[in-house]
């Protein structure tokens, strides 16, 4: 059971499936530590979804289980991905959402990579 209480890892969520080329993605980045493509129904003009190599739920899980190679490379290929998109000037969000009140859709640990245009407040009021 992952630590963050979600259910077990599902080996056949979309990001599994497009980790193991069964799905196809509009890759931007990929390393041995993670895998970056677009997100198919972008929220901002540039939207990029970031994922580990490895079977985490949550971010919760992720840090709590991944081996510490894996959370640093992961976290240097997010850098990585918004450095080399030029999303440094003016800026981007890195968005993880964990669990089912935060609105987390797929349960494999990911982050959103958000920018082009200014994005307003964190939260809707």
């Amino acid at each position: 059971m992952p630590v963050s209480g979600l259910p077990p890892y599902d080996e056949n969520n979309i990001f599994a499936r497009i980790l193991r080329g069964e799905i196809p993605a509009r890759k931007v980045y990929e390393d041995d530590f993670a895998l970056a493509f677009h997100d198919i129904a972008p929220k901002a003009p540039v939207h990029v979804l970031v994922i580990p190599k490895g079977p985490y739920v949550s971010i919760s899980d992720f840090g709590a289980a991944a081996p510490a190679d894996l959370v640093a490379g992961f976290w240097k290929a997010v850098s990585s991905v918004a450095t080399s998109l030029g999303l440094d000037q003016p800026g981007y969000r890195v968005l993880a959402n964990m669990g089912e009140h935060a609105g987390q859709e797929v349960p494999h640990f990911h982050v959103h990579l958000l920018a082009g245009k200014p994005l307003g407040p964190m939260l809707a009021d």
